[in-house]
């Protein structure tokens, strides 16, 4: 017996000690991924040292003898923090994620092929002037000498795969991509021509924020076609339509030090690691510090010198939908003005990890590619989309970029401007000068005929477009006198702006919080700044609560809800973590938006709505002043709907939280700040590379952006924040969640997590670094 337990305790040693090495095996091979921050690297490529101090943030500040050198150093420093993210990221706009991730991804490929980024990046690359062709091939090289090293992270041992070299396509596809995901509504024309098919005439009209100018007209042509899109493509990669952020600019008369104070914080998805990666570069050319796309050279937000500028999203329609007639002998022939013609066909075959091919076509319109899932059908359709979009054309974001970051005077920047096309952005500007200034940039279409809000005949050349909005005359403000500039993608022009910009404009609370904190001091200071990027006010709240209340107390008939009533009375509409109160309003919304929507529209369908909210918005403030409309007639009347959301709304808390009493629900305890990593879908690897959730205040409408699906885990809003003053451009503040590296062993990984809930923002410099630097030294 004492023998067998012997042998018994002899395995389970045997089997924690092989598990012990194991670990340490493994820890080591992870650890020695990590890229080398201090020291001496010889990089055979530069023509002469490159000094990179990591600040204590493990910001690269990377000094240069020469603009070669520094692009070139750019591109190896970005690969040794971010390159698999750099390599997924040119995999999925090229649609090549299935070579490395399996079947799985193949729709994805199929949806990113069909967007044509790719494609258009190679059409855009003649396009660029010989110093910002150089600069993407500087920047290839530079990503290609570290690639050469074979330092490869765990991610790509863990795909089984070893990354390509790099190329100059590679770093505008990615820039494609970001247009991609700030300048889309096509499935919202799509949802539209669904609903025009589908719905009553009340219900449907009901649904355009504003009815479409030369309606009618457009209805008439487009009525019964049977063009479809909702079927085929994953809704999941969509850009998510609260895409947008908070920037503005304030001018020296209404600032401590008598200069200007600017602030950007733009809303992406939230991600390990982050989307943004945050650089200093300096050259005698140039000194420049700010955030950049892993992938993609320069600094595209940011500061030198003498300037500071940042962006919000427009939001305009870029994106209109032809409903393409095909020939009934030949799918790839469509009908225009009468007369059959061939359109373009690209073979586009999908390799899938594991040797199997799938083959693949992208069918090209004169209007663009075709993206209805009915062309792929056994029998052709009849009738198919296609889709033009201003970022199909070739454009020039990089040359812009190169142009900025040297800039030093507004009619400088300005310049540079001409060349940044799409996405089309707000852009906030302020110099040392004094100058504030705000330019809505990009190509937005000028239309034949029709507004964009729906699809269109594409077999007629009465549509189409005839150019776009002259830049002279695209909104433009420069010192005002009001002393500062906000935008929050919100409305930015009025009725009497001659050109189309868009009819769905981001709800108005966040813009109108800004400006009543910013109308509030004539005093303002770089913590103001910073105070009212963290601000959780829900003006939402403020404007519907009060009524929704209103409605509850009156079908209350046996006043069972008076102590939960009484209690979002009180509330200041603040959004913290402890309180109970947004937790109410905040899942009474949703619960509200399905009752009014969902109960009418498929499911596939309703995922493609666009701008459900802010048709809500309209449908009860109209409601509310005695105009109930079709909607709210369907539903039983607004108090109905939101008596019976309300009543939805505790149902689901107490199935959420049993046996706690209200006054003890926790806004933080379902608003829950988390980075999703890509591997993160193993719970293995989420364990590891996903940073632990934390509760956080705020909601998709406050200032602070922290906006959430139905599962609460806020995954979308503040990428990065930002604030310089202008009295002193040798530093400016910033936050960059998760961290700075991608490497989930490094002491940069996740350490600004935190920051980014508490609002603790880090100083870095555009001069020397000391204190915690690692200066590690590239030699040629």
């Amino acid at each position: 017996m004492k023998k067998g337990w012997k042998i018994a305790l002899g395995i389970i040693g045997a089997c924690i000690l092989f598990m012990a090495l194991a670990i340490i095996g493994v820890n080591w091979y992870v650890s020695s991924s990590k890229a080398d921050i201090e020291g001496e690297i010889n990089v055979p490529i530069l023509d002469e040292e490159v000094q990179v101090v990591r600040d204590d943030m493990g910001v690269p500040h990377i000094t240069a003898k020469n603009e070669a050198d520094l692009y070139r150093a750019q591109g190896y420093i970005q690969a040794q923090d971010r390159l698999f993210q750099m390599d997924l990221s040119r995999r999925q706009a090229s649609g090549r994620l299935a070579e490395v991730v399996g079947e799985a991804a193949v729709d994805t490929d199929k949806f990113f092929r069909t967007f044509s980024l790719r494609h258009a990046a190679e059409a855009s690359w003649d396009g660029y002037d010989a110093e910002s062709k150089q600069v993407l091939e500087w920047f290839a090289e530079g990503v290609n000498a570290f690639i050469e090293e074979e330092q490869y992270t765990y991610e790509f041992k863990v795909l089984g795969y070893e990354p390509e070299p790099w190329t100059p396509i590679d770093s505008l596809t990615i820039g494609k991509y970001m247009a991609y995901d700030l300048g889309g509504n096509w499935n919202l024309l799509a949802f539209r021509h669904w609903a025009l098919n589908n719905l009553s005439e009340d219900l449907y009209r009901e649904l355009n924020v504003t009815y479409p100018k030369d309606a009618e007209t457009v209805i008439a042509d487009i009525r019964d076609s049977t063009a479809q899109v909702a079927s085929w493509f994953d809704a999941s990669v969509l850009p998510n339509e609260f895409n947008g952020s908070n920037n503005w600019v304030v001018s020296g008369d209404k600032t401590a030090s008598g200069k200007p104070l600017l602030a950007d914080d733009p809303h992406l998805g939230l991600a390990t690691p982050s989307i943004w990666y945050q650089m200093h570069l300096q050259s005698p050319e140039q000194n420049v510090s700010g955030v950049i796309f892993a992938g993609i050279p320069g600094i595209i937000l940011g500061h030198n010198e003498d300037i500071a500028w940042g962006v919000t999203n427009v939001g305009p329609s870029v994106q209109d939908l032809y409903i393409e007639r095909t020939n009934p002998d030949n799918p790839y022939s469509f009908l225009y003005d009468g007369e059959y013609y061939e359109a373009d066909v690209r073979e586009e075959n999908i390799q899938i990890k594991g040797g199997d091919v799938e083959e693949f076509e992208v069918v090209t319109t004169k209007h663009g590619p075709i993206i209805s899932d009915l062309i792929f059908e056994d029998r052709p359709a009849s009738e198919v989309y296609s889709m033009q979009w201003t970022a199909l054309e070739p454009t020039l974001e990089l040359q812009a970029i190169l142009g900025f970051n040297k800039a030093t005077t507004w009619d400088e920047f300005d310049a540079a401007l001409a060349n940044f096309n799409a996405p089309a952005q707000n852009f906030v500007f302020a110099s040392t000068d004094g100058t504030i200034a705000y330019k809505a940039n990009g190509n937005i279409p000028i239309r034949l005929k029709g507004d964009g809000q729906l699809p269109v005949p594409g077999d007629s050349s009465e549509y189409g477009w005839s150019g776009y909005v002259p830049y002279d005359e695209l909104p433009t403000i420069i010192n005002p006198e009001e002393g500062f500039i906000a935008t929050a993608n919100n409305k930015i022009v009025g009725e009497d702006y001659p050109y189309h910009i868009t009819d769905l404009w981001a709800q108005p609370y966040r813009y109108e919080r800004i400006v009543e904190l910013l109308e509030a001091s004539d005093n303002l200071t770089a913590d103001d700044m910073m105070a009212i990027q963290m601000d959780t006010v829900n003006l939402y709240a403020k404007e519907f609560l009060p009524q929704f209340i209103a409605s509850i107390e009156k079908l209350d008939e046996e006043k069972q809800y008076t102590d939960i009533l009484a209690s979002l009375k009180e509330w200041d509409y603040n959004e913290t973590v402890d309180a109970p109160q947004p937790l109410i309003f905040n899942l009474l919304i949703e619960h509200l938006k399905d009752n009014i929507f969902r109960s009418a529209i498929p499911d596939d369908v309703y995922k493609m709505m666009q701008g459900k909210y802010q048709i809500m918005d309209n449908l009860l403030r109209e409601g509310y002043a005695g105009e109930e409309g079709a909607w709210l007639t369907r539903a039983g009347g607004v108090d109905v709907v939101v008596y019976n959301s309300f009543i939805d709304t505790l149902n689901r808390l107490e199935g959420m939280y049993p046996d706690v009493a209200y006054e003890d629900w926790r806004w933080g305890d379902y608003h829950q700040l988390t980075f999703d990593h890509p591997l993160a879908v193993n719970p293995l690897f989420e364990r590891f590379f996903t940073p632990e959730k934390m509760a956080v205040g705020g909601s998709r409408t406050t200032v602070m952006a922290a906006g959430n699906p139905a599962s609460g885990e806020v995954d979308h809003g503040a990428s990065w924040r930002f604030v310089a003053d202008l009295a002193d451009l040798s530093y400016a503040y910033h936050i960059v969640g998760p961290g700075q590296s991608g490497h989930f062993k490094s002491d940069w990984y996740k350490d600004q997590v935190d920051d980014w809930v508490q609002g603790d923002y880090h100083e870095t410099s555009l001069t020397p670094v000391s204190g915690t630097a690692h200066e590690l030294v590239l030699t040629p």
